[in-house]
């Protein structure tokens, strides 16, 4: 999971100052030193881990500080504050023109960095908004990647624009956005030719597209995973032809964490959004404060309500809950609870966004074989979903032929069903609370 090594050398380094009672300026140094090797571990830029350092130190050895009621955890407080800071302080929306304007977005980036993908989960998200939006294929050298871009856009439910690999990106970018305009399109995305490398023929063709098409914003896709490299691609973008923001991708792999944490301070330009995953729905907005809490192991419950609220129905929810009232949860509700927990990232995500839940992620949690139990209610009947009591042994043994497992997980599976409905009775008291849009986890695992 991303930050996960910086998030433990992080604590740790944090553990002697909570567990004082009152601090000296040693103290303090010597935690300083233990978070400087974290971050510098995490390939943060050296001249911000400079800064970053010096700033923490000189607040902690204030005289409140050291002097309060509960100093280690002021000293925690600040280096969340000064995190915050260093990520940008406050989230940073894309500004559009206009609703009877055209915003073009030009989105540039290397080979590798996911920036098609990425290009599709933006448009994906705006047309959420209730945006009228245009993907347009600029890449005409990558084999296969104007294909890509319009099978991502089909998934998105996004039309794509093309004019084929014989024409110029320049051009193609100019007759996007004049049909844009014929067509009442509110966002032009412009899915740009990636590079090996920084070149200067690259460069340059952005260059062109920006001096013939009234480009609103110019996007960078970098690569968290590359680390230290990722900020030296945002500079260089950055100092040839200019950009507004950047979109992280790759954030749920195994990054150490520099890049989010060093872009702002070392560009001046803002993070919008974070990938997540591969998938076209986990592109995340990017807030500094949830992120600096993440890192810190303070969890982001924040986020968790949100993708609870995108990713319950609330009829739905409503209905469950009558249900559990009832004692009539059954195995199709049960089916629909594991589907609602995959929207929101599955298990390890949520864990992760929970505080004091960090160093489960020491624990690899198999989201395949928590698919088991689905496959097993998968070969099921309809009438032996909707009523478990009449599962006897020769419908045991179909159904665990037709799922590939023992009749004694099948049996397993009954029997956790059982005492969850139990559960679900006893708990049917303590879901009251306002009506309307509110939390609701999904009940299954």
């Amino acid at each position: 999971m991303a930050f996960e090594s910086l998030s433990d050398k992080l604590q740790n380094a944090f553990k002697k100052l909570r567990s004082k009672g009152s601090l000296t300026e040693a103290d303090v140094k010597e935690a300083m030193k233990e978070v400087k090797r974290a971050l510098l571990e995490a390939d943060v830029n050296f001249k911000v881990v400079k800064q970053f350092i010096n700033t923490v130190s000189e607040r902690a050895v204030g005289e409140d500080v050291l002097k309060g009621l509960n100093p280690g955890q002021m000293v925690i407080k600040i280096v969340k504050e000064e995190m915050d800071k260093l990520m940008g302080s406050e989230t940073t929306e894309i500004k559009l023109l206009p609703s009877n304007e055209v915003t073009v977005i030009m989105m540039c980036g290397l080979q590798g960095a996911g920036k098609t993908t990425t290009v599709a989960k933006l448009a994906g998200k705006y047309k959420e908004k209730g945006k009228k939006c245009l993907l347009t294929a600029c890449d005409v050298y990558r084999p296969a990647a104007i294909k890509q871009l319009e099978i991502n856009g089909e998934k998105q439910g996004v039309p794509v624009f093309t004019m084929g690999a014989n024409n110029s990106p320049v051009d193609i970018a100019k007759a996007a956005v004049e049909h844009a305009a014929k067509n009442h399109i509110q966002i032009v995305f412009l899915d740009t030719a990636g590079r090996l490398h920084v070149d200067e023929a690259m460069m340059e063709e952005l260059q062109q597209i920006k001096e013939n098409v009234a480009v609103t914003h110019t996007i960078l896709t970098v690569d968290a995973m590359t680390g230290q490299d990722a900020v030296n691609v945002a500079t260089n973008f950055n100092e040839q032809i200019g950009i507004d923001g950047v979109i992280l991708t790759k954030l749920d792999g195994d990054t150490r964490g520099g890049a989010a944490l060093s872009i702002k301070a070392v560009t001046g330009k803002p993070i919008f959004y974070v990938g997540m995953g591969e998938k076209l729905s986990e592109l995340e907005q990017f807030h500094p404060d949830r992120m600096a809490s993440r890192i810190l192991g303070m969890g982001d419950v924040e986020s968790l309500i949100e993708k609870a609220q995108n990713a319950i129905d609330e009829d739905k929810a409503k209905e469950m809950e009558q249900k559990m009232r009832k004692a009539t949860f059954d195995f199709n509700d049960f089916l629909d609870s594991m589907d609602q927990m995959e929207k929101m990232g599955g298990m390890q995500s949520m864990l992760s966004m929970l505080p004091g839940m960090g160093k489960l992620n020491d624990v690899d949690i198999d989201e395949k074989q928590m698919n088991r139990p689905k496959s097993i209610i998968l070969s099921m009947t309809k009438e032996e979903r909707t009523n478990p009591k009449i599962l006897n042994a020769s419908r045991k043994r179909r159904i665990a032929m037709g799922a590939g497992v023992d009749v004694s997980e099948v049996n397993r599976l009954i029997k956790q069903f059982e005492q969850m409905q139990k559960m679900m009775k006893q708990m049917s008291g303590m879901m009251g609370g306002k009506r309307g849009k509110r939390f609701r986890m999904p009940f299954g695992f």
